[in-house]
C-alpha cells in the first residue's frame, strides 16, 4: 500500500499540521491502495500563505516564460500517460480501456489546447488612449471531483497558471492519486515555489477552509450542487469570486425522423459510459410515443450487451461506482425509481450476477418515466436511463427545459437544420448534435443549478483573469 500522507506546499513535499491518516479503497475489489492524510485549516493556511508569497513574481512573468512552463509540464505529461491511466482506473474503478482512451487524456487535451489560446491570447488592448489589461485573479482555490480526476483537475491547473495565478488544489479524497502524480509532473517541470500547492482532505474541513479564506481571490469547484452551494456560502463574506459546474440531468431528444435504433444504441451507451458517473451524462432519453416500444426494445438489448466486470479487463465497458457511498446512493434510486411506479426493463437493484464485491451496479433502463419522477429529477450519477415519452417537438423540448439543471442537451435529427432550430431553444450550456463529442477548444459549463463559469479554452482562460481599464494610458493627438 502506498503512502501519500505528505501534501505538496511551497514547492516541497511537507508533513500535515495534524496527522489524520484516510485509506483510499479500490472500488472495484473494496481493498485499501494508499494512505493519505486529510488536511486541516493550518494546512491551508500554510498553502495559501505559500501561493500568496509566489504571486508577487510569477504573476509578473512574461507570457513567453508562462508559456515555456506549460510546454514542460505537456512534455511530462506525455510521459506518465501510461502511469496516470492506470492510477486512475485503479483508485476510481474505470475502466482502464476508458482510462487510457479517455480519462488520461483530457488532461493532456486541455493542456495542448491551452498552449494554444496562449499563444494568440490578447492579454492587453489599446483603445485610443485607453489600455484595457487582463491580468491574473491572484491565489486560487480549486476544489475537484473524483469521476474525471485529471480531466477536472487540468482543465483547471493549466488556465489559472496560464493566466499567471497561483493555487491551492483540493482534490477528492477518493481519488487522490492522480492529482499526486500531477504534482510530481509539475515539480519535475520546475515550477516556481508556491505556485502550484496540493492539499488533500475532505470538503467539510479543507474545502471549507480554502472557500471561506480571505488571502484566496477566486474558489473554482467542480461537484455536486449541494456541495456548490456550501462553497459559495462561505465565499460570500470574502466576495471572492466563484465558480462552478455542479450537477446535470441532461436530456436526449430523439425526433422522429432520426436512426432510432442506432440513435437509441448510442444514447445507452453514452449514458452508461464510465459507469453513468459523468455530469454530462444524458440521462433522460426523450423518445417519440409512437416509437416507444421499438426504442425501449433497442434500449434493453444494449444493456444487456454492456458488458460490466473488471477495469482491468479489455472488454469491461462499465467498472464499479467509485465508493460506497456512491453504491448506497444509485441503490437507494434505483428503489425509489422502481416503488414510483416506473417500468424497470432491465436492471435493477443489487449486484450483477457473480459479484460479490466492489462497487459494481446492474446497468438499468426504466421506461415509462414521467419528468416529474425522482429519477428524473436526482442526478443519479449511475448507469441509470431514464426514457420518457412525448408527443410533439414542442413536449421534448418543454420537457428537456423542465429541470432544475441545464448542463447539457442532446438532439438527434435526420435534418441538421431541425437539430439546430431546437438546439437553439434547450436551455443548458452545452448541446451535442446527432452524437458529436466534446471539443476541447469550445467551452463547457451550465444553466441554472448546474453552476455558473465556464472552463476550457479561452473561455477557461477568462475565468482566471480581471480586466483593467487604464485611462490615459497613451497620448492622443489633439
Amino acid at each position: 500500500m502506498k503512502d501519500y500522507r505528505k501534501f505538496y506546499i511551497d514547492g516541497n513535499w511537507v508533513e500535515p499540521a495534524q496527522p489524520h491518516d484516510f485509506t483510499v479503497i479500490n472500488p472495484a475489489n473494496e481493498k485499501p491502495i494508499a494512505t493519505i492524510s486529510l488536511g486541516s485549516a493550518a494546512d491551508v493556511d500554510r498553502a495559501v500563505a505559500a501561493a500568496k508569497r509566489a504571486f508577487e513574481s510569477y504573476s509578473e512573468c512574461s507570457v513567453e516564460d508562462r508559456l515555456a512552463l506549460l510546454r514542460r509540464i505537456l512534455d511530462g505529461y506525455k510521459a506518465k500517460m501510461e502511469e496516470m491511466a492506470a492510477i486512475i482506473s485503479q483508485e476510481m474503478g474505470a475502466p482502464l480501456s476508458l482510462a487510457r482512451k479517455a480519462q488520461a487524456p483530457a488532461g493532456l487535451a486541455h493542456l495542448l489546447e491551452i498552449v494554444k489560446v496562449v499563444e494568440k491570447f490578447k492579454f492587453e488592448e489599446l483603445k485610443g488612449s485607453t489600455l484595457l489589461r487582463k491580468e491574473p485573479v491572484g491565489v486560487c482555490g480549486l476544489i475537484t471531483p473524483w469521476n474525471w480526476p485529471m480531466n477536472q483537475v487540468v482543465a483547471k491547473v493549466a488556465p489559472a497558471l496560464a493566466a499567471g495565478c497561483t493555487v491551492v488544489l483540493k482534490p477528492s479524497e477518493f481519488a487522490p492519486l492522480s492529482s499526486y502524480l500531477l504534482a510530481e509532473i509539475l515539480h519535475e517541470a520546475a515550477v516556481p515555489a508556491g505556485v502550484f500547492n496540493l492539499v488533500s482532505g475532505d470538503g467539510p474541513t479543507v474545502g471549507a477552509a480554502i472557500s471561506a479564506h480571505p488571502d484566496v481571490d477566486m474558489v473554482s469547484f467542480t461537484g455536486s450542487t449541494r456541495a456548490g452551494v456550501a462553497v459559495a456560502q462561505a465565499a460570500a463574506p470574502t466576495v471572492k469570486r466563484v465558480t462552478q459546474e455542479l450537477g446535470g440531468k441532461s436530456a436526449n431528444i430523439i425526433l422522429d425522423d432520426a436512426d432510432l435504433e442506432k440513435a437509441v444504441k448510442l444514447g445507452v451507451q453514452e449514458c452508461f459510459r464510465n459507469t453513468g458517473q459523468s455530469c454530462n451524462a444524458p440521462t433522460r432519453m426523450l423518445i417519440p410515443r409512437s416509437k416507444m416500444d421499438s426504442a425501449v426494445a433497442t434500449a434493453k438489448l444494449t444493456a444487456e450487451a454492456t458488458k460490466v466486470g473488471d477495469p482491468l479487463a479489455e472488454d469491461t465497458a462499465v467498472g464499479p461506482l467509485a465508493n460506497k457511498a456512491q453504491f448506497d446512493k444509485v441503490q437507494r434510486l434505483i428503489q425509489k425509481g422502481i416503488d414510483e411506479g416506473a417500468k424497470l426493463v432491465v436492471g435493477g437493484t443489487g449486484r450483477p450476477n457473480g459479484f460479490t464485491k466492489g462497487y459494481f451496479v446492474k446497468p438499468t433502463v426504466f421506461s415509462d418515466v414521467r419528468n416529474d419522477m425522482t429519477i428524473a429529477r436526482e442526478e443519479i450519477f449511475g448507469p441509470v436511463l431514464c426514457m420518457i415519452p412525448y408527443e410533439d417537438e414542442e413536449e421534448a423540448i418543454r420537457i428537456a427545459n423542465d429541470s432544475p439543471y441545464g448542463l447539457s442537451g442532446f438532439v438527434t435529427s435526420g435534418s441538421l437544420e431541425r437539430a439546430h432550430k431546437i438546439a437553439k431553444r434547450i436551455r443548458a450550456g452545452n448541446v451535442h448534435i446527432n452524437g458529436a463529442r466534446v471539443d476541447f477548444s469550445g467551452c463547457f459549463g451550465g444553466y441554472k443549478q448546474s453552476g455558473n463559469g465556464r472552463e476550457w479554452g479561452e473561455a477557461g482562460l477568462e475565468e482566471f483573469l480581471e480586466l483593467k481599464t487604464i485611462f490615459g494610458y497613451a497620448s492622443v493627438a489633439k
